[in-house]
């Protein structure tokens, strides 16, 4: 197997200061919504993605999917957010082994509540540094990346 090519000053800046970047906004916002709602980003990522489904009820095992992490973890997730009354399961109709996750009143009324924290967050740490030109390079670029990337795992 051939070594790949180093990467060049620019190509290594990028990658550093995307890496390191992405580390501290996620560190900053899990901090914005811990000290809202007691919620880690990590949790906020899975209860938006149910907010967002019709009935806001999904699969557990698309959800895991959307979000890239495994059953396991995904399932700890929300056994936490169960027992705060935010998040439930149930058994999936028509397959005994599917389980939905669907939010309840009182989830949705956190959501509602934190969401705007959220976006403000994200506005504030990374959209508004950006020009709209720049926002739609990034966007097409880390989406083609996260199709390659579901590929390979």
């Amino acid at each position: 197997m051939n070594a790949a090519p180093w990467l060049d000053e620019t190509q290594q800046r990028f990658w550093r200061a995307m890496l390191q970047g992405q580390t501290l906004l996620q560190t900053v916002l899990d901090r914005e919504l811990r000290e809202v709602a007691g919620i880690a980003l990590a949790d906020y990522e899975v209860l938006v993605i149910v907010s967002e489904s019709p009935g806001r009820c999904r699969r557990m095992a698309e959800i895991a999917e959307d979000i890239g992490v495994s059953r396991s973890r995904l399932s700890h997730t929300v056994a936490r957010l169960e027992k705060r009354g935010i998040l439930k399961r149930s058994s999936t109709e028509g397959d005994g082994r599917g389980v939905n996750c669907s939010m309840t009143d009182e989830g949705w009324g956190l959501m509602q509540k934190i969401a705007p924290v959220h976006v403000e967050g994200v506005r504030r740490h990374l959209i508004d540094l950006m020009s709209p030109e720049e926002t739609q390079v990034l966007a097409d670029v880390f989406t083609r990346a996260a199709e390659h990337l579901r590929k390979a795992v």
